[in-house]
């Protein structure tokens, strides 16, 4: 794991909401991502500066799409957002989780 990754699984094994179960490394297809929750339908995926350009971008785009055709929500973060700025990452996760939450419709 990179430093960021390290930095963001430590944080999200420690959230504060009920049915968050992160995995990291989690398999969805021919995917992994970084970190996911099956049952929120969320994935997190931590990106370094490789990410920005060229075949890499078009590729993240490609893996997002097909995430979300599945039902799932990616959120995407800078390294360095996560490495100089973790309370507001995880601020950004606690929204995303609590507005599904919110969205859910009652049985």
């Amino acid at each position: 794991m990179t430093d960021a990754e390290r930095k963001l699984w430590w944080h999200l094994r420690e959230l504060p909401i009920d049915g968050t179960h992160f995995r990291r490394q989690a398999t969805i297809g021919s995917y992994f991502a970084d970190f996911a929750c099956h049952h929120c339908k969320l994935v997190i995926e931590l990106d370094g500066g490789q990410h920005a350009a060229g075949r890499q971008r078009d590729a993240d785009v490609a893996r997002t799409t097909y995430l979300e055709s599945r039902g799932y929500r990616v959120l995407r973060f800078w390294n360095n957002d996560v490495l100089q700025n973790i309370e507001g990452v995880v601020t950004s996760i606690l929204d995303a989780l609590s507005r599904d939450k919110r969205e859910a419709p009652h049985p």
